[in-house]
């Protein structure tokens, strides 16, 4: 299964919010956290998103909605 890895910083609303289980049950993806930081006012997290390519991509494209600040280190992934 493809791995990607993701880079977060979220302010204080996504902090306190429960976007992490939030991916895991909506989306076919696994999540381990790699390296983190959190306070109650901000936080960043390195994490790797394994699953499908297609669940990886709309995982992403959430997370892309949710005002946090999301880079994800492979532009395509599934691409040889």
């Amino acid at each position: 299964m493809p791995v990607v890895d993701v880079n977060i910083s979220a302010g204080q609303q996504a902090v306190s919010t429960p976007w992490i289980s939030t991916l895991c049950r909506d989306f076919n993806v696994q999540v381990r956290i790699a390296k983190a930081n959190v306070d109650t006012d901000f936080g960043w997290l390195q994490i790797k998103l394994e699953g499908p390519v297609e669940e990886i991509q709309r995982a992403v494209a959430w997370l892309m909605t949710t005002g946090m600040h999301i880079e994800s280190e492979q532009r395509a992934v599934g691409v040889s």
